[in-house]
């Protein structure tokens, strides 16, 4: 699946990023993973969000 968004990504062009962003749950404290695929003028405005 990986190379999937991969080849979708260099076929689109250099308009979209992968972003990866670090998440800590309220509840038990553990740590997740959100993966996003957002164009690269909305970049700060997602890594911004808390």
């Amino acid at each position: 699946m990986a190379k999937k968004v991969v080849a979708t990504l260099q076929t689109a062009g250099k308009d979209f990023a992968k972003v990866i962003q670090v998440v800590r749950s309220k509840k038990t404290g553990h740590y997740t993973f959100k993966e996003d695929i957002v164009p690269n003028d909305k970049v700060k405005e997602f890594v911004g969000v808390k």
